[in-house]
């Protein structure tokens, strides 16, 4: 037996049953089959009291006592067994709520029993349904944990049951002296207090007891997160000694004209940090390959301008591309006012750009004479040829496939060096994860002078009161955002809650004006319904979440969600960025219905507590889990069998930073004590962890 062997070889198995096998479980081979980890395990070596259960009790436990009082309740449907069960001091409730006439006819009454089962407690009674059953003197005596797998219906009904999967993984585990080597340093598991490889695999099948299986658990968690870490690891090494790009060793007169006559305000240290992060790498004739994390309002625009002004200061050109035409027109606005006052050239080219002002664009590119170019998808298309591409800025790069960003290396001979902005706070043990082989900046103050955003939560009750307020800040010269949620599949019905929204706001507030933005309304009518608001003519902007993104309104200092159970975290914690922008102190107003989730409660008090993206995006990866913040739900790129994203945090960390001593070390690990780890990884993980690469 290898680890390659089929599983139909195995005693028990054949041809029929490991079809069934591989179909309903993916197992094919021996190594599927030490891989495929129990879910939960029976504790029969311990027999408990009923006085020792606890309220919150939500393991199996075992007791031993007497059955009394079997008798048949309720009529039809709703008709079940019931007993008594006592342990001669305490007495609790069984129940069957599922059983034949040979059942009841089995179920020995008066004699002593060793019942097995989940224990619930309802009005202060606890209770146990469908126990296990064994006659005291048939018990035979257990002393590991024994382990309950993965199964279907499918597979019970063809005999492949609990007993089944435990004597095939217990032949297994037999053979695993032949089977596994070590896969890790001495030293690692050494000073790592690490279980070796061997007993971690026996003790996760059959722990000998609960501190075993933890030391098991504690080991397979570690090789996973060492391996998945060393893929990242030995990717960013090969993209920082093979990936070709033009230096930029000068900073020049653009820049520091710029910096000493036109800055608006002093930047913040993060601001100062990153950059610096920016400069070392564009020094180096290495493609830079950075990703910058800033909360909304962080200054990540001012970060970009300058590392383009750094490129121009060394005769390249940049490009800055976003994913709507909204977000690519805020863009333009800020870096436009930046610099207006110098004589450099900033365009915007976006899907509704007239054909004579995109032909003057494709020219100027080519001969050189704009430097920085804002735009959408449209900066893509083959016509848009840059004379020397030089930087390249994705905002929000998950929204671009990697077909599209190819299309933008190939702008240059040279690709152009890359860096990805995002207003969205990844959770720190998913930028360790899934973006190791990226070099992160992080942008974690806000600029002087903002004030922390007052969230409050409010129900229909208080609505009153809440226009109001709205009312009194209008007065002091303030705006007004009222968003209301769009979700996709019911467009329609949230068409007309907006419709009927906007008719009682202008009901309400009679006496201002109102402007109105939605996703049907074309760009034109959006861009048209902005300035109306931007400008100050409309008091109240009445909308749905097309405003997350890309609207930049000062003088807005109150924003009002409508229905807000209804939006994710992530999506509150955007929307309330578009207020607090200005000097004046703002407000975020969550309305919700009486009645709320259990989930709904906890993102709504998030929100009232913290003004921190990062600590939002932790709670949010809690509650929503690490798939779809990645946006990877469908392509199954979380799949650790062990490790836990959410919980395994220090775990991630301590081999992140063991796998870097040993690249700066030993970066083709090519020492004695490396080659096992080389050998493994080659065979098991080359080539799978490709998904934080942006090129």
């Amino acid at each position: 037996m290898n680890l390659e062997t089929s599983i139909e070889f195995l005693k028990g198995i054949g041809p029929d049953r490991a079809k069934l096998i591989k179909n309903v479980l993916g197992i094919a081979t021996v190594e599927d089959f030490l891989n495929f980890y129990p879910i939960r395990y029976l504790d029969k070596s311990k027999t408990y009291k009923i006085s020792d259960l606890k309220e919150d009790e939500t393991l199996e436990v075992q007791l031993k006592g007497k059955i009394s009082d079997l008798k048949e309740v309720g009529v039809g449907n709703a008709k079940r067994l019931s007993a008594k069960f006592s342990d001669g001091n305490s007495t609790m409730d069984l129940v069957w709520f599922k059983y034949s006439k040979w059942m009841v006819e089995q179920i020995p009454q008066n004699r002593e029993v060793y019942i097995f089962g989940k224990v619930t407690l309802f009005n202060k009674q606890f209770s146990m349904a469908h126990p296990e059953i064994e006659i005291e003197e048939n018990k035979t005596e257990e002393t590991r944990l024994k382990p309950i797998y993965p199964s279907s219906e499918k597979l019970t009904k063809r005999g492949l049951n609990q007993k089944f999967f435990q004597t095939v993984l217990k032949n297994i585990c037999l053979e695993i002296p032949n089977l596994l080597e070590e896969n890790l340093p001495e030293y690692l598991s050494k000073s790592l207090k690490l279980m070796p490889r061997q007993k971690a695999f026996l003790n996760i099948h059959f722990p000998k007891d609960l501190q075993h299986y933890e030391h098991a658990d504690r080991r397979l968690k570690f090789e996973e997160a060492i391996f998945f870490q060393l893929g990242y690891g030995l990717k960013k090494q090969h993209h920082h000694s093979h990936s070709v790009g033009n230096p930029f060793p000068i900073v020049g007169d653009f820049f520091n004209d710029f910096y000493e006559n036109f800055l608006p305000f002093e930047l913040t240290n993060a601001q100062k940090r990153v950059l610096k992060e920016i400069r070392t790498d564009m020094k180096r004739p290495i493609q830079m390959n950075r990703l910058l994390q800033g909360d909304v309002g962080s200054g990540k625009t001012m970060v970009a301008l300058l590392s383009m002004l750094i490129a121009m200061d060394n005769g390249f050109q940049s490009v800055m591309m976003a994913p709507t035409e909204i977000l690519a027109q805020q863009h333009f606005n800020g870096i436009s006012e930046l610099l207006e006052k110098t004589d450099i050239k900033v365009k915007l080219l976006t899907g509704s750009t007239k054909t004579s002002e995109r032909k003057i664009i494709h020219e100027e590119l080519l001969s050189g004479e704009l430097s920085i170019l804002v735009g959408t998808h449209a900066v893509l298309e083959d016509i848009v040829q840059f004379k020397n591409l030089g930087l390249a800025i994705i905002d929000e790069q998950h929204r671009f496939g990697v077909a599209q960003r190819a299309k933008l290396w190939a702008k240059n001979k040279i690709p152009p060096h890359i860096l990805v902005m995002t207003a969205t706070p990844i959770p720190r043990t998913l930028a360790m994860s899934f973006y190791s082989d990226l070099d992160v900046s992080v942008i974690d103050e806000m600029p002087v002078g903002r004030k922390p955003i007052v969230t409050a939560h409010r129900r229909e009750k208080d609505r009153i009161f809440v226009y109001n307020f709205c009312k009194e800040e209008i007065r002091k010269g303030r705006q007004i955002y009222f968003v209301y949620p769009l979700i996709e599949e019911s467009e329609t019905l949230d068409y007309k809650n907006l419709m009927a929204g906007l008719e009682h706001i202008v009901e309400h507030f009679s006496e201002f004006n109102v402007a109105m933005l939605h996703g049907r309304m074309l760009p034109a009518e959006k861009d048209s319904a902005m300035q109306y608001f931007a400008s100050g003519k409309a008091e109240i902007m009445v909308a749905t979440t097309v405003i997350e993104v890309g609207v930049n309104v000062p003088n807005a200092s109150v924003m009002v969600i409508e229905s807000a159970e209804r939006f994710g975290l992530s999506q509150l914690h955007q929307l309330r960025g578009r207020v607090g922008r200005g000097a004046e102190q703002s407000y975020c107003i969550l309305m919700t219905g009486d009645k709320l989730t259990n989930e709904s409660r906890k993102r709504i008090k998030t929100m009232c507590e913290t003004n921190d993206g990062f600590k939002i995006s932790e709670v949010d990866m809690q509650l929503r889990g690490p798939g779809d913040i990645l946006g990877t739900q469908q392509s199954g790129v979380v799949d650790f069998k062990r490790l836990d994203l959410i919980e395994d945090g220090k775990i991630i960390k301590v081999s992140k930073e063991m796998v870097e001593k040993i690249l700066e070390k030993d970066p083709f690990l090519n020492h004695p004590d490396h080659l096992a780890m080389k050998n493994y990884y080659v065979q098991n993980y080359r080539g799978k962890n490709k998904w934080g690469k942006i090129s």
